[in-house]
């Protein structure tokens, strides 16, 4: 319902101040989402909380009526990037939990175990297979933790170096991250950069794979070390993971080759789940770890399994981004957006290298700050938009950079979320392994050879317009030789 009249309709949102206090709200939740990242506090729900005060804070600076300002503020969330976003993570994440479940990372490492490799080919055998598990299920996080537990201890018994046995692990996360078509980075920047996804993910490999293949030889090269634990040790861990799961793959290449073939991600994921819900029942794996609905010893009902698990995983985020589109959108209708795009044209000065190298910079920038790169994203997101579009930037190009610098920076600093999360899980080990050497952030960070891989791949791409695609008449990429703006 609106609440103001016809006559304010026609009026752009007024804040005391001028247009600048517009960007009160978001500019209040990265500073809020850097302290909490400095401090250690960081998490969803503390992010939904710093965005909310922010948007509260700006109600006290309006000038215009404060019911314009509240009917902004719910326009900017219904607007189809959002939906399209979190409709599109709930069916990721359920075909993800899927995935995870029916035991495709136990397939993997049961792999690496067979081929009995040691040191740096371990090392490197360890990058592509947890660049493999990433891709398929789209969550770094849930790849470190997984492939830490059981393939960071078989490295170092087969003669890894821990820092580089951690930092593949960490790269392959990267590499999925970026690169997977369920990923919640992928989603998001392709979403925001209003493009479709399969088409990104297409586009996209090229630079994946420039940075993917100095990785792996890196890897190979220096990743051997001296061997640690026991023959027995080695054999414990190979008892805990079997074969079955690698039947997974069957819905993972299902999923990737629909969409590569321009079908919708949601027609694309709703197939990879109902071929994983499949496969789960042939290998005899209980329909409750799928779905369960019943009453506790409490007599509370609850829901679980995979599905919900898929779904609840992205609640908080979902709230984050309505609310971080409000903010933009604030700023969209106080004129501020169209006010900070010309202070960046006046750098740019018309220049499309320029133009990307400040969207690579703004990217940067937010990742280096706030620690949860799919929050950082969603905040640079509006600016990448807007600059991109001015240059008539193709949406596959925006989002490829949104996204690449995204993933790989939430992996590399010592203070991201990736990295204290993989050294949070091996520290664990230690109560299990006495061998195990934890590695602390800053000796692993300048060795996720993918991460750093990607950010000179982007930089390159943007100082010599490598894949530079702009945007036709009706949506298609049109070559710089071809292009005429």
């Amino acid at each position: 319902m609106n609440n103001y009249t016809n006559s304010e309709k026609g009026k752009r949102l007024q804040f005391y101040g001028g247009k600048f206090t517009a960007t009160f709200p978001l500019v209040f939740f990265i500073i809020w989402a850097i302290s909490l990242s400095v401090t250690g506090l960081v998490t969803e729900q503390a992010l939904i909380l710093g965005m909310v005060i922010g948007l509260g804070i700006g109600l006290f600076f309006t000038k215009s009526k404060w019911s314009l300002y509240a009917e902004t503020l719910f326009k900017g969330m219904s607007q189809p990037i959002g939906v399209i976003s979190i409709i599109a993570w709930f069916w990721a994440g359920m075909f993800a939990k899927l995935l995870s479940s029916g035991g495709l990372v136990e397939g993997l490492i049961w792999t690496g175990f067979q081929l009995n490799l040691e040191g740096g080919w371990f090392v490197g055998l360890t990058f592509i297979l947890s660049a493999l598990f990433a891709t398929a299920v789209g969550t770094g996080y849930g790849t470190v933790a997984a492939f830490g537990i059981f393939m960071y201890p078989a490295g170092l018994v087969l003669g890894a170096d821990p820092v580089m046995m951690l930092a593949a692990i960490l790269s392959g996360a990267v590499f999925g991250d970026n690169l997977a078509p369920v990923s919640d980075t992928t989603i998001v920047s392709a979403t925001t950069q209003e493009a479709d996804v399969p088409g990104v993910v297409r586009s996209r490999f090229k630079y994946s794979i420039a940075a993917a293949i100095p990785a792996l030889i890196l890897f190979i090269i220096f990743g051997g070390g001296k061997a640690a634990g026991s023959p027995e040790i080695l054999q414990q861990l190979e008892s805990q993971v079997s074969p079955k799961g690698l039947l997974l793959f069957i819905p993972f290449a299902l999923v990737i080759v629909l969409a590569l073939m321009g079908h919708h991600l949601l027609t694309s994921l709703t197939w990879g789940i109902v071929a994983s819900i499949v496969m789960m029942f042939f290998m005899s794996i209980p329909m409750s770890d799928v779905i369960a609905i019943g009453m506790d010893d409490s007599g509370s009902p609850y829901v679980e399994g995979a599905l919900m698990a898929g779904l609840s995983g992205y609640f908080n985020m979902a709230i984050l981004i309505l609310l971080i589109l409000s903010g933009a959108h604030l700023m969209e209708e106080a004129g501020t957006m169209e006010a900070i795009k010309r202070a960046f044209l006046k750098w740019i000065k018309g220049a499309v290298r320029r133009a990307e190298m400040a969207i690579y910079g703004i990217v940067a920038f937010l990742n280096v700050f706030i620690t949860i790169n799919t929050a950082a994203e969603i905040a640079a997101a509006p600016f990448v938009r807007h600059i991109g579009k001015e240059f008539n930037i193709h949406p596959y190009r925006r989002a490829n950079f949104l996204d690449t610098v995204s993933s790989s920076l939430g992996y590399i600093f010592p203070w991201s979320g990736g990295v204290l999360l993989a050294w949070t899980t091996i520290k664990g080990l230690t109560e299990q392994y006495s061998f195990i050497e934890v590695v602390s952030p800053t000796q692993v960070f300048p060795f996720v050879f993918q991460g750093w891989g990607l950010m000179i791949v982007m930089l390159i791409a943007a100082l010599t317009g490598w894949g530079l695609r702009y945007r036709g008449k009706n949506g298609e990429e049109v070559h710089p030789d071809e292009y005429q703006g």
